[in-house]
């Protein structure tokens, strides 16, 4: 990096430490009150944010998940009525998936990637100010029609002509439907600024086959949300210009087609599953490597067998079809894409195992929770090869078997490695370590309660309870096993409870971590825990793929920003070559600004075809203002 500096300013590499991070400090720090609480671009804040939101979503979505177990433990219950369970089975699909699972996983990339590749801040820092409130305004939009019995009814996959204007009558469905717009429009958002952070702002050094599988896993699941989020925008897009406009996309009547939406969505649905999955892989890879002291056996096959599990997941949305009348080549193709995609999984599988196996592993809480992860998605992998053939499929389609499967998929592939992840950067984001003896109990009890809970749903489906009932007939030989299940959810609720209590009194007393508490090897460890306001006083120079074990004593740092200014190192593509100093925008206000006036016309077009014509006018003004010259470098990157 070059050293020198334009008249006037003063580099870094002039300053001692203390007075060089002050300096920093100054910079690049967020002014206290609402105002820096609007304002900060800094994508610590914001990723805390994030996650603390997602998990929110998360209770209220198991808060339902309760209800509808309470209301399916006994035959002809009248617990909760079927419209009101309608909206209820909807609401929890759609805050699970498109509230929780995904904005989680993305929030963990907001916050960690910029450290772990050494940076200081995310690329495009004021979108992903936006892309946060624009996913809390999606949040809002569902909870608060359902709070005014207005949620949605159709499913969190909204098939049609039930979410068409022929029968969803009301409000219901465009609420849904502009609900993904906000969340999808989050996700590409976020998507977008990691692919640039991990291509542009890496350290000097970090080249492509040195950077953390972590990484790699959210760069995969980046292009893959920017390649399925588009085709759920168009569906949802499509379904709201039929139900307000009158046109007829899905109107077989008119020349439209209601298979149309299915394939819309599950292409979008399917990859879906392994944008929540893949940053998990990422997650366990940093978990193992540390826990087992050994870099991950295989690196470059974890890395490949992510890179085709992104791509062969775009094969494999018709194995949601079977039923519908598919001709019977298609159906081959898409049984055997559905097969094959277990094949990377069991690459990464093994890897991990062999990791595990030739290092010296220390069962702590975050470890504990892969071994949960491993057992539990082998299960549900394994059910899933079963209804990718076409027969089986097409006896248990719509059951509670499918409810099991991609409960075991979706909790064991994804919840169990984050709430691992969590005990594991816990430390990083707060300073405190989370309790050892209740993390242990925590996870028993949701290990325990997990399978107690979704094991005999397999059972229920090839006994041929339908899902989606809001009841049952006392002859049907379901009674027992409904009551097991709704008594074993108790469990599990009870094991996240610990968790979130072991959550809130480690962040307010919890013992101190020190900088690095796991002796881990990747650079988001190279700074103190919590990381101050800028990362790094100094940018890191990467000279190994576990820079922390290979150089533990000081890294190399690269010198020449100046810390007066908001900058950062923009570094070549393959092999991180410093090439560039760039400037990272300031705090400001407008994107939260564009955020609400987004948000009206959003809302404003469920009801009024011209809220697009007019919501747009102070959308634009707010954009104007935000990238208006202000004749500051950082405002003007």
């Amino acid at each position: 990096m070059n050293d020198e500096t334009r008249p006037g300013e003063q580099a870094s590499v002039d300053l001692d430490k203390d007075d060089l991070e002050r300096r920093l400090a100054k910079t690049w720090g967020t002014p206290s009150g609402l105002w820096g609480a609007l304002s900060t671009v800094d994508h610590k804040i914001i990723g805390r944010r994030y996650i603390t939101t997602a998990f929110f979503f998360l209770v209220l979505g198991g808060l339902l998940a309760l209800a509808m177990r309470l209301q399916l433990a006994q035959p002809e219950a009248r617990f909760i009525g079927p419209d009101r369970y309608n909206q209820i089975f909807t609401m929890h699909g759609s805050t699970m998936m498109f509230l929780f699972a995904v904005p989680v996983m993305e929030a963990m990339g907001v916050y960690l990637v910029p450290l772990m590749v050494g940076t200081r801040n995310i690329a495009f820092p004021r979108l992903n100010a936006f892309s946060y409130w624009i996913y809390v305004a999606g949040g809002l939009l569902l909870w608060i029609a359902f709070a005014l019995d207005a949620g949605p009814d159709v499913g969190w996959f909204a098939y049609v002509p039930l979410s068409g204007p022929e029968y969803g009558a009301g409000k219901r469905a465009d609420i849904w439907a502009q609900m993904i717009t906000f969340t999808e429009l989050s996700a590409l958002a976020v998507a977008v600024e990691i692919v640039v952070t991990v291509f542009k702002q890496r350290a000097p050094g970090m080249s492509l086959d040195r950077i953390p599988v972590f990484v790699w896993a959210m760069l995969v699941t980046s292009f893959m949300i920017i390649m399925a989020m588009p085709a759920i925008m168009l569906a949802s897009s499509s379904l709201i210009l039929d139900r307000l406009v009158g046109t007829h996309f899905f109107n077989p009547a008119e020349g439209g087609d209601a298979l149309l939406w299915q394939h819309l969505f599950w292409f979008f649905g399917h990859p879906e599953v392994y944008i929540i999955f893949l940053p998990a892989v990422g997650m366990v890879s940093a978990i193992v490597s540390t826990f087992a002291r050994r870099p991950v056996f295989g690196y470059h096959l974890v890395v490949m067998a992510l890179i085709a599990t992104g791509v062969l997941a775009f094969g494999l949305w018709v194995h949601h079809m079977f039923v519908v009348g598919l001709p019977q080549v298609g159906e081959s193709f898409f049984t055997a894409s559905s097969m094959a995609i277990a094949v990377p999984a069991g690459v990464q599988i093994f890897c991990w195992l062999a990791t595990l196996w030739d290092g010296r592993p220390q069962f702590t809480t975050p470890l504990l929770f892969v071994v949960g992860f491993i057992i539990t998605f082998v299960i549900g992998g394994l059910t899933g090869v079963m209804v990718a053939s076409v027969p089986l499929d097409t006896q248990v389609h719509d059951t509670y078997f499918v409810v099991a499967h991609f409960h075991y998929v979706l909790i064991g592939g994804a919840v169990f490695p984050l709430l691992g992840a969590i005990y594991y950067w816990f430390p990083k984001m707060t300073g405190r370590l989370m309790s050892e003896t209740l993390g242990r109990l925590a996870f028993g009890l949701i290990f325990a309660g997990f399978h107690m809970t979704f094991f005999p749903m397999h059972i229920l489906g090839l006994e041929g309870m339908p899902r989606r009932i809001y009841t049952y007939q006392p002859e049907m030989p379901w009674a027992g096993m409904n009551l097991f299940v709704s008594a074993s959810v108790l469990i599990l609720a009870l094991g996240f409870f610990v968790f979130f209590i072991d959550v809130f009194r480690s962040a307010r007393s919890g013992r101190p971590s020190g900088a690095n508490p796991w002796q881990a090897s990747t650079l988001e460890w190279a700074t103190s825990s919590p990381p101050p306001a800028f990362n790094f006083a100094r940018i890191p120079v990467v000279n190994d793929r576990e820079p922390l074990w290979s150089d533990p004593d000081e890294l190399t740092v690269s010198t020449g920003l100046d810390a007066a200014r908001r900058e950062l190192i923009v570094s070549s593509l393959v092999e991180a070559q410093a090439e560039v100093r760039e400037a990272s925008p300031r705090n400001s206000i407008w994107p939260f600004y564009s955020a609400i006036a987004t948000t009206v016309m959003l809302i404003w077009s469920i009801f009024s075809p011209w809220a697009v014509v007019w919501g747009s006018i102070p959308i634009g003004v707010a954009l104007i203002a935000w990238f208006w010259p202000k004749h500051v470098p950082e405002d003007e990157s």
